[in-house]
């Protein structure tokens, strides 16, 4: 056993130089089947751990994925015994199995890295120059096992190219470890106090609503982030309806829809047919004429710009642009601010668009918008709007543009295809807001 554990660090040793490109002789590997044996453990449960890492979890190991990495171990060993022929010298099969094999510690801890440190602009590119390394390292282990004869140095490194095709494009590709099994989960909304709470949080909410003074001219705020699926949105909802309370003195006037498992206790459901009632119910309380209405939309949505919602067990509707414009009119809203954080919102615009209306889309409405990942607190255009253009002005419009030359250098940065957010401004609603803004 002191002799096979010997042998396996000085294999592991050795494969860092040959990674490395640091001086090797093939005299510094240890090649017998013993000890290709043992290296091939080691590295077998390398690989389960560094998955777990990557995947953040350990459950049962999938079938597919064990079975594939088992099978690298007759194309390897098929692979140097090919080389080995080509070079006219059988011995250095195992040896050449082991070279090849050597470098997998290295390998993996400089994937992990990679996985951490790559830039999201750059992760395509950091990945390709990762893999042409990996190629480097097992023409190398030709080299320094079999040595630099012309033609044989040519055709080893077209076996294990191909090889190393095989694995990467023919194998098949599958999580290492599978979700550990868990019962069912009960969604939060199925539990019956929190069920029937739901029906009176919306009622509470309109009843908190302080009506509009005389003589004044107050902004009236409508979050709506009805997809639950990822806590990006409650987040940013939340930051953003302390953010207007504190900017325009807004507190009193106020209302939140939002989906969550975690705000299914403070927010009515983010729902369209909650989101009539609430326009309805604040259009009561403002004063028509002098008041404004700012409505938030931020969740994603598809090409055909419709509003992703999500609430299990519900199966909600989605809100479109026709159906959003119907709703403002029909609850008499005259000045309005309407928002939509979500891709292709620019197709809010048009369907909306109006003199007494102020439509801000977070792109194109044949683009992408982002920032919508779980975990994130807030999206790309939420963030520039409110945090970031809000903070230094309090004209929506002049925001919008500060908002709108911060996302199109972080888009830049990060190589991604720019998002282009979109505004409209009604020649009434412009007069208004400069009255608000004052």
């Amino acid at each position: 056993m002191h002799a096979l554990l010997a042998g396996l660090v000085r294999n592991l040793t050795a494969g860092a130089r040959l990674a490395l490109f640091l001086p090797l002789r093939r005299l510094d590997y240890r090649a017998s089947a013993a000890d290709f044996t043992v290296l091939f453990v080691f590295n077998f449960a390398l690989w389960l751990a560094a998955a777990a890492l990557r995947e953040g979890r350990i459950g049962e190991p999938e079938a597919l994925a064990l079975t594939t990495y088992l099978s690298t171990v007759p194309l390897l060993l098929a692979s140097a015994l090919l080389v080995a022929r080509i070079y006219r010298e059988p011995q250095l099969t195992l040896l050449l199995a082991v070279a090849l094999a050597s470098s997998d510690l290295v390998f993996e801890l400089a994937g992990l890295a990679l996985l951490q440190l790559a830039p999201a602009g750059w992760a395509a590119l950091a990945y390709l120059a990762f893999f042409a390394w990996i190629w480097a390292i097992a023409v190398r282990a030709v080299t320094v096992v079999a040595g630099w004869r012309w033609p044989q140095v040519l055709l080893g490194a077209a076996v294990v190219s191909a090889m190393i095709a095989i694995a990467l494009f023919v194998f098949p590709k599958t999580e290492v470890w599978s979700p550990p099994e868990k019962a069912a989960a009960v969604p939060a909304l199925a539990h019956e106090r929190v069920f029937h709470l739901q029906g009176e949080l919306l009622g509470r909410a309109l009843a908190a609503v302080a009506p509009g003074k005389r003589g004044e001219t107050e902004l009236y705020f409508v979050g709506f982030a009805p997809d639950g699926s990822q806590d990006v949105f409650l987040r940013e909802m939340r930051s953003v309806r302390g953010m207007i309370e504190k900017a325009y003195g807004a507190a009193g006037r106020v209302l939140v829809l939002a989906n969550g498992d975690s705000a299914l206790e403070e927010f009515p459901l983010a729902t369209v047919s909650n989101l009539r009632r609430a326009l309805e119910g604040v259009a009561a309380r403002m004063n028509a004429n002098e008041d404004v209405l700012l409505l938030y939309v931020s969740a994603h949505a598809d090409d055909r710009f419709r509003i992703s919602a999500h609430q299990p067990p519900l199966h909600l509707a989605q809100l479109n642009p026709t159906a959003l414009a119907r709703m403002l009119q029909d609850a008499g809203v005259r000045w309005k601010v309407v928002v939509v954080s979500a891709c292709h919102a620019g197709g809010f615009i048009e369907p909306l668009r109006d003199p007494d209306t102020l439509v801000i889309a977070a792109a194109r409405a044949d683009r992408s918008s982002f920032g919508c990942e779980h975990g994130r607190e807030s999206t790309y255009f939420g963030n520039a709007l409110f945090n970031e253009g809000l903070a230094r002005t309090r004209s929506l419009v002049e925001a919008f543009k500060l908002a709108r030359a911060a996302v199109a250098k972080q888009e830049a940065a990060e190589g991604l295809t720019p998002s282009e957010p979109q505004i409209w401004v009604g020649e009434a609603i412009a007069e208004r807001l400069k009255v608000l803004e004052r």
